[in-house]
């Protein structure tokens, strides 16, 4: 009996010991190390579409919350501020009607976010250009079709900047 426990507790130990380099989360880059709290102040847009400002500061702060890496917090209280601007949005044709090749049933939209993580001082710590991108149907009102495409883009996009802050890539 002693002769096979022996054995599997070393077995045991083993796979124990395998995991010992792997730790979940803050994995942040080591440049960022020192920054715990980040503020998000309203998006700026260049833009036409309404709303977009508004819609891109709530899909930033939510991603960063899941992420976890920096809490949120108000301006005077954070170690850092990410500035974003929605520089623009295009859209292209995905598929057309296949009796009528100059209607789009089907579009791409691609939103363009330049940001920067500043901290207290003014420095730059981050910065960078992110996409997000989404495909959606145009019907009869296509402006309709448009504003509820906007969240997916934007979320897509959040999440590219969270994921370069939180993660360096």
């Amino acid at each position: 009996m002693r002769h096979i426990f022996i054995p599997i507790l070393s077995l045991f130990s083993l796979v124990l010991c395998s995991c010992s380099g792997y730790q979940l989360g803050n994995s942040k880059p080591s440049k960022l190390a020192h920054i715990k709290t980040i503020t998000v102040p309203l998006v700026d847009n260049e833009t036409q579409e309404v709303k977009l400002a508004a819609q891109t500061t709530n899909a930033l702060v939510s991603t960063l919350s899941q992420d976890g890496s920096y809490r949120i917090v108000r301006k005077h209280e954070a170690d850092a501020t990410l500035h974003a601007v929605v520089k623009k949005i295009k859209f292209t044709e995905f598929r057309s009607n296949r009796l009528d090749t100059l209607r789009a049933e089907e579009l791409n939209m691609i939103v363009h976010i330049d940001w920067q993580l500043v901290d207290n001082s003014g420095k730059v710590l981050e910065a960078g250009k992110s996409t997000g991108t989404t495909r959606f149907f145009s019907d009869a009102n296509q402006r309709l079709s448009r504003d509820n495409a906007y969240p997916a883009a934007i979320q897509k996009a959040a999440q590219n900047i969270t994921s370069r802050i939180a993660n360096g890539f």
